[in-house]
This record gives structure tokens, sequence and C-alpha cells, in this order.
């Protein structure tokens, strides 16, 4: 027993979510569970990671997993064919883990929640064991795609393996980004550096040093929270933070007229960013100066 009808019901439920909310839903808006059938069915467990609705699944198979920002960091390991993902605790064959061997055998797609800040989870859907590991006490976790019209959609396997290890790079990439936005926007009191906007939803966590580049760590002090202008022009080079915390504007935007919304991004040049109180979490200088020289040397 598949239970489609529930996996459809939950995924349209997050779809909702995630249009009020945003990719990170809140815990709390989560907690409230999905209408199936005149039934209030939960996401998610959070104490044990793996999870079936009993009350309204007829079938065997898990719904959903979900993982907090320490075990993605510590348990689940990201590879470029998915994410390993352990068994709940040492016996293959205890129920929570049966759940997810289920969803294996039949091939059925899942919700899988990844911790992105305390409280806050991003739901990616749908999600599929691919294959099982028994031996090891973990499961492969691919992901797929949602495809056809928007009230019809239906989530997709994708069996081609070049095509599927394209979308776990998205996945992870998405996943990265949520977790580093997650610990970089309460640094910052969830607001943007430059402009102090308050808006969570318009809100980035920017690197200083690209996550390509070697200095690059997903670290609070190579982060920056700014909104998603100040972002982009901070990406492009249009504006840039000097090792001393000042925000300038490239000459190419202080030269041009081009009405008030621009006259506002110009406005901060010579102005200070907000930086985090605790020292650990500052920007860090030679990244800064790293950074910094490339915004000059764009002009």
């Amino acid at each position: 027993m598949r239970d489609d009808d529930v996996r459809s019901s939950c995924f349209a439920a997050l779809d909702v979510l995630q249009a009020k909310w945003g990719a990170d839903v809140p815990y709390a808006a989560l907690s409230e569970g999905f209408n199936f059938r005149g039934r209030r069915v939960p996401f998610l467990n959070r104490a044990y990671g793996i999870y079936r609705a009993a009350n309204v699944q007829r079938g065997s198979a898990a719904l959903s997993v979900n993982s907090s920002p320490k075990q993605i960091r510590y348990q689940d390991e990201q590879t470029p064919d998915g994410v390993l993902y352990r068994y709940q605790g040492a016996d293959p064959e205890n129920h929570f883990n049966r759940w997810l061997r289920s969803a294996h055998l039949l091939d059925v797609p899942l919700v899988y929640f990844v911790g992105t800040r305390p409280n806050h989870y991003q739901p990616i859907y749908p999600t599929f064991v691919e294959e099982d590991f028994p031996a090891e006490l973990r499961v492969l976790l691919t992901f797929g795609k949602m495809r056809g019209p928007y009230d019809e959609r239906e989530p997709v396997h994708i069996p081609d393996e070049i095509e599927r290890r394209y979308v776990v790079r998205e996945v992870k990439q998405r996943i990265h980004q949520a977790q580093f936005r997650g610990a970089v926007l309460p640094a910052y009191q969830d607001r943007c550096a430059i402009c102090r906007l308050r808006e969570v939803r318009l809100l980035d966590a920017a690197h200083i040093v690209g996550d390509a580049e070697e200095a690059g760590e997903p670290l609070v002090s190579n982060g920056l929270s700014l909104c998603s202008i100040h972002h982009r022009a901070f990406d492009e080079d249009l504006v840039g933070v000097a090792p001393d915390l000042r925000v300038h504007v490239s000459s190419r935007l202080l030269d041009d007229e081009d009405g008030p919304m621009l006259d506002v991004l110009k406005g901060f040049h010579g102005s200070t960013i907000e930086a985090p109180t605790k020292r650990l979490w500052r920007p860090d200088r030679e990244r800064l100066e790293l950074r910094f020289v490339r915004f000059q040397s764009a002009g």
C-alpha cells in the first residue's frame, strides 16, 4: 500500500506553507499538521526522525524523515549521489527502520525535513529512498521533481543517473545555503547589516568569500546578513564592505542618476555596517580585505 493520497495531501499542504513562510517553515506552523479527510495529520516526528502517519496511513512506508542542523553536520553524509541518512538506533528491524526500508521497497516519495535553524525546517520533496544499506544502518536519499500543472503536480522519481545527480547537487546547495542563512541571520539579529531591514523573508546570508574558494568556509564570520537588493549589489561588486566595516558604493552607481531607488542605495555610501557583538561572529577582516580588493578592481 503506497498511500499516494496521503502523500499528495501532505505535499499540497507544504506548498501552501512555503508560499506563506518561504522555503524555511517554522516548526510552530508545521506542528499544526495537515488535514486529510477530516483528520489532522502531523508532518513529522522530531523526536525520532522517521515518521509514519499511523492515524491515516494503511501502508507501511514512512511519510517523512527529518534532521536537525546538528544531525546534518554530524550524521547525515552528503555525497554526489545523495544524502546518506542514518537508521534510528542499531536494530535494522525496529519499526522506524522498517518504515524507512518500506519506502525503498515501494518506491514512494516522502518529505525530508532539514533543520536550518532552531525551530525552522526546510521541507524537501519528493525525496526517495534510493538504496538501503542495513549492514551500515543507513539509506541513500535522492531527490525527484514535482511535475505537471500546479494544481495537479505529481512527484517523479528520476531514473536517469546524470539528471538525478544534477538535482542532488541543486538540493545540496539549497541545504547549504539554508543552514548558512540559519546561522548568519540570527547573529545579525535578523536584519540587513547595511540598511537594517527586519523582514526575514527578504534577508539572505551573503558569503564574503565565495564557498567555492579556499577561504570560503561556511562560518558566520564569513557571512553578512543582507537584504535581497544589497546582497545582489554585493555579489555584483556594486557595493563593497571594507575591513573597517565601512560601506562603499561603486563609482558607477555614484555617478549615475536613475531615480529614488538608486538614491537610497547611494545613501549608504560611507556608512558602517551593523556587525554582531559576539567576537566569533564578527566579519573576518582578512576575508573582507580579499573581497574588498575584488570590489575595487571591478571599479
